[in-house]
């Protein structure tokens, strides 16, 4: 299979400042990371009683399908430092790595759709995204990633610059 640029939702809410660099280099171990967005403090969803999390993008290069990316890759990762998966999808939790963008496809599958709905829903991750490559365009629609929120939205976004600059130094992104 061709190597695919794919992008990587980070976030987490459980000491990230602790969890998040530790997915990272468990990832590059397995896929070296190319580039890390900006990382952004954000409320928990509906769940004003947690901690907010700290989230951003990491691009990786990929050969292989996008679920077991996620299956076989990420969810270990998760597993491994602290996350567990209960019915109660905004549960607080140390890390949460998601496949949001795989190079041009479209999937939408039990389990996985790519590009992921959140990147419309979620200011933070089209930022991310924007970040790492402002001409993008949404694999299977002709929306332009900086299209999909106003400056004025992505400037309430409050970057956690030591933490992102930390993570660009240790991946050389």
């Amino acid at each position: 299979m061709p190597m695919r640029r794919c992008y990587i939702s980070v976030g987490g809410n459980i000491r990230p400042e602790e969890a998040i660099p530790r997915a990272l280099d468990m990832l590059h171990s397995v896929c070296p990371i190319r580039a890390v967005s900006t990382f952004y403090r954000t409320a928990a969803i509906d769940r004003p009683e947690q901690p907010p999390y700290l989230n951003g993008v990491a691009l990786i290069l990929y050969g292989g399908q996008p679920g077991l990316l996620k299956r076989d890759i990420l969810r270990p990762i998760e597993a491994a430092l602290g996350r567990v998966r209960t019915a109660d999808p905004y549960a607080a939790r140390p890390v949460d790595l998601d496949v949001i963008l795989c190079g041009t496809l479209v999937v939408d599958e039990s389990g996985l759709r790519l590009p992921d709905p959140d990147i419309r829903e979620r200011v933070f991750l089209a930022a991310g995204l924007l970040e790492l490559e402002p001409e993008l365009i949404l694999p299977g629609t002709a929306l332009f990633i900086q299209d999909l929120f106003t400056q004025e939205q992505r400037d309430t976004l409050v970057p956690d610059m030591p933490f992102t600059t930390a993570l660009k130094e240790r991946f050389h992104a």
